[in-house]
Protein backbone atom coordinates (compact mmCIF):
# COMPACT_ATOMS: atom_id res chain seq x y z
CA UNK A 1 0.00 0.00 0.00
CA UNK A 2 1.15 3.55 -0.66
CA UNK A 3 2.38 5.75 1.39
CA UNK A 4 0.00 8.18 3.13
CA UNK A 5 -0.56 11.77 4.71
CA UNK A 6 -2.09 12.91 7.74
CA UNK A 7 -3.57 16.40 8.46
CA UNK A 8 -0.61 17.15 9.95
CA UNK A 9 1.98 16.18 7.45
CA UNK A 10 -0.22 18.26 4.82
CA UNK A 11 -0.14 21.40 6.86
CA UNK A 12 3.46 21.13 7.24
CA UNK A 13 4.18 20.54 3.60
CA UNK A 14 1.81 23.17 2.46
CA UNK A 15 3.58 25.49 5.60
CA UNK A 16 6.85 24.86 3.62
CA UNK A 17 5.42 25.23 0.11
CA UNK A 18 4.40 28.85 1.40
CA UNK A 19 7.59 29.58 2.95
CA UNK A 20 9.23 28.69 -0.66
CA UNK A 21 6.63 31.02 -2.43
CA UNK A 22 7.53 33.36 -0.22
CA UNK A 23 11.72 33.12 -0.75
CA UNK A 24 11.05 33.37 -4.22
CA UNK A 25 8.61 36.90 -3.84
CA UNK A 26 5.95 34.55 -5.72
CA UNK A 27 2.07 33.90 -5.04
CA UNK A 28 0.55 30.87 -5.61
CA UNK A 29 -2.74 29.36 -5.46
CA UNK A 30 -3.77 25.85 -4.97
CA UNK A 31 -7.27 24.21 -4.86
CA UNK A 32 -7.32 21.01 -3.34
CA UNK A 33 -9.50 18.07 -4.17
CA UNK A 34 -10.26 14.13 -3.20
CA UNK A 35 -9.06 12.90 -0.31
CA UNK A 36 -7.05 15.57 0.85
CA UNK A 37 -10.08 17.98 0.81
CA UNK A 38 -11.72 15.32 2.99
CA UNK A 39 -8.86 15.11 5.28
CA UNK A 40 -8.25 18.83 5.74
CA UNK A 41 -11.77 20.54 5.49
CA UNK A 42 -14.30 17.81 6.31
CA UNK A 43 -12.09 15.62 9.04
CA UNK A 44 -13.48 12.39 7.30
CA UNK A 45 -10.63 10.78 7.38
CA UNK A 46 -7.25 10.29 8.66
CA UNK A 47 -5.26 10.45 5.83
CA UNK A 48 -5.08 10.37 2.20
CA UNK A 49 -2.67 8.75 -0.72
CA UNK A 50 -1.53 12.47 -1.81
CA UNK A 51 -2.61 16.34 -2.47
CA UNK A 52 -5.00 16.18 -5.85
CA UNK A 53 -4.29 19.92 -6.90
CA UNK A 54 -4.89 22.53 -9.14
CA UNK A 55 -2.26 25.11 -8.74
CA UNK A 56 -0.70 28.24 -10.26
CA UNK A 57 1.82 29.27 -11.08
CA UNK A 58 2.32 25.83 -12.76
CA UNK A 59 6.12 26.02 -12.84
CA UNK A 60 7.37 27.24 -9.58
CA UNK A 61 4.81 25.72 -7.59
CA UNK A 62 5.71 22.18 -9.10
CA UNK A 63 9.38 22.86 -8.64
CA UNK A 64 9.00 23.63 -5.15
CA UNK A 65 6.90 20.51 -4.34
CA UNK A 66 9.75 18.38 -5.21
CA UNK A 67 12.19 20.79 -2.97
CA UNK A 68 9.42 20.02 -0.03
CA UNK A 69 9.18 16.62 -0.55
CA UNK A 70 13.03 15.83 -0.76
CA UNK A 71 13.53 18.17 2.55
CA UNK A 72 10.69 16.20 4.42
CA UNK A 73 10.92 12.95 3.15
CA UNK A 74 7.77 12.72 1.18
CA UNK A 75 7.21 11.36 -2.30
CA UNK A 76 7.70 13.86 -5.15
CA UNK A 77 4.25 13.51 -6.05
CA UNK A 78 2.98 14.41 -3.05
CA UNK A 79 1.23 16.96 -4.88
CA UNK A 80 0.04 16.43 -8.24
CA UNK A 81 -2.46 17.83 -10.78
CA UNK A 82 -3.96 14.73 -12.56
CA UNK A 83 -7.31 15.64 -10.74
CA UNK A 84 -7.36 18.49 -13.64
CA UNK A 85 -9.28 16.34 -16.37
CA UNK A 86 -12.07 15.43 -14.30
CA UNK A 87 -13.03 18.69 -13.61
CA UNK A 88 -16.03 20.68 -14.30
CA UNK A 89 -16.18 24.38 -15.76
CA UNK A 90 -18.67 24.71 -13.68
CA UNK A 91 -17.14 23.92 -10.54
CA UNK A 92 -17.47 26.25 -7.46
CA UNK A 93 -14.63 26.69 -4.90
CA UNK A 94 -14.27 28.18 -1.19
CA UNK A 95 -11.46 28.92 1.54
CA UNK A 96 -14.09 27.71 4.02
CA UNK A 97 -12.00 25.46 6.61
CA UNK A 98 -8.70 25.38 4.64
CA UNK A 99 -5.22 26.62 5.64
CA UNK A 100 -4.20 30.17 5.00
CA UNK A 101 -0.77 31.31 4.45
CA UNK A 102 1.06 34.30 3.43
CA UNK A 103 2.02 33.57 0.09
CA UNK A 104 -0.20 30.41 -0.69
CA UNK A 105 -4.08 30.77 -0.97
CA UNK A 106 -5.58 27.33 -0.67
CA UNK A 107 -9.45 26.49 -1.52
CA UNK A 108 -11.30 23.56 -2.05
CA UNK A 109 -14.43 22.52 -3.54
CA UNK A 110 -17.93 23.09 -2.13
CA UNK A 111 -19.19 19.94 -0.57
CA UNK A 112 -22.29 19.89 -3.17
CA UNK A 113 -18.68 20.14 -6.46
CA UNK A 114 -17.03 17.43 -4.12
CA UNK A 115 -19.49 14.91 -3.47
CA UNK A 116 -20.65 15.63 -7.44
CA UNK A 117 -16.77 14.56 -8.25
CA UNK A 118 -16.88 12.38 -5.55
CA UNK A 119 -19.93 10.47 -7.48
CA UNK A 120 -18.75 10.73 -11.15
CA UNK A 121 -15.45 9.33 -10.20
CA UNK A 122 -16.98 5.96 -9.10
CA UNK A 123 -14.11 4.12 -8.75
CA UNK A 124 -15.77 0.57 -8.07
CA UNK A 125 -12.89 -2.23 -7.68
CA UNK A 126 -10.10 0.29 -7.59
CA UNK A 127 -7.57 1.14 -4.54
CA UNK A 128 -9.87 4.48 -3.72
CA UNK A 129 -13.61 2.24 -3.76
CA UNK A 130 -14.14 2.33 -0.05
CA UNK A 131 -13.20 5.67 0.60
CA UNK A 132 -14.88 7.25 -1.93
CA UNK A 133 -17.95 5.34 -0.91
CA UNK A 134 -17.18 6.36 2.71
CA UNK A 135 -16.36 10.13 1.19
CA UNK A 136 -19.74 10.23 -0.41
CA UNK A 137 -21.61 8.78 2.57
CA UNK A 138 -19.96 11.95 4.53
CA UNK A 139 -20.82 14.83 1.88
CA UNK A 140 -24.31 13.28 1.86
CA UNK A 141 -25.23 13.53 5.31
CA UNK A 142 -23.44 16.78 5.68
CA UNK A 143 -25.49 18.22 2.60
CA UNK A 144 -28.99 16.19 3.84
CA UNK A 145 -29.10 14.45 0.58
CA UNK A 146 -31.33 10.67 1.32
CA UNK A 147 -32.10 10.13 -2.10
CA UNK A 148 -30.82 9.21 -5.47
CA UNK A 149 -32.69 11.73 -7.03
CA UNK A 150 -31.22 14.39 -4.96
CA UNK A 151 -27.74 12.98 -5.01
CA UNK A 152 -28.26 12.97 -9.47
CA UNK A 153 -29.25 16.53 -9.31
CA UNK A 154 -25.90 17.81 -7.07
CA UNK A 155 -24.27 15.59 -10.13
CA UNK A 156 -25.97 17.41 -12.70
CA UNK A 157 -25.51 21.12 -11.03
CA UNK A 158 -21.90 20.54 -12.81
CA UNK A 159 -21.77 17.79 -15.35
CA UNK A 160 -24.23 17.56 -17.98
CA UNK A 161 -26.35 14.16 -17.20
CA UNK A 162 -25.00 12.45 -20.59
CA UNK A 163 -21.87 12.12 -18.78
CA UNK A 164 -23.30 9.82 -16.36
CA UNK A 165 -21.91 6.33 -16.71
CA UNK A 166 -23.90 3.65 -15.49
CA UNK A 167 -21.31 2.48 -13.16
CA UNK A 168 -22.17 6.16 -11.56
CA UNK A 169 -25.98 5.18 -11.72
CA UNK A 170 -25.16 2.05 -9.45
CA UNK A 171 -22.26 3.79 -7.48
CA UNK A 172 -24.95 6.28 -6.57
CA UNK A 173 -27.67 3.75 -5.70
CA UNK A 174 -25.40 2.38 -3.46
CA UNK A 175 -24.15 5.07 -1.49
CA UNK A 176 -28.04 6.22 -0.69
CA UNK A 177 -28.80 2.72 0.19
CA UNK A 178 -25.71 2.47 2.51
CA UNK A 179 -26.42 5.52 3.96
CA UNK A 180 -29.63 5.34 4.90
CA UNK A 181 -29.46 1.90 6.18
CA UNK A 182 -26.95 3.54 8.65
CA UNK A 183 -29.76 6.00 9.30
CA UNK A 184 -32.16 3.14 10.38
Amino acid sequence: MPPTLSKDQIIVALSLLNDKLAERSVNGEICIFGGAAMVLAFNARLNTRDVDAVFVPKSDVAKIVVEVAIEIGLEETWLNDGVKGFLSAKGEHTADDMPQYSNLRVTRPTAEYLLALKLMAARSGAFDMAKDREDAIVLCRRLGIQSTEVAFATIERFFPASLIQPRTQFFVEEVIAQLNESIS
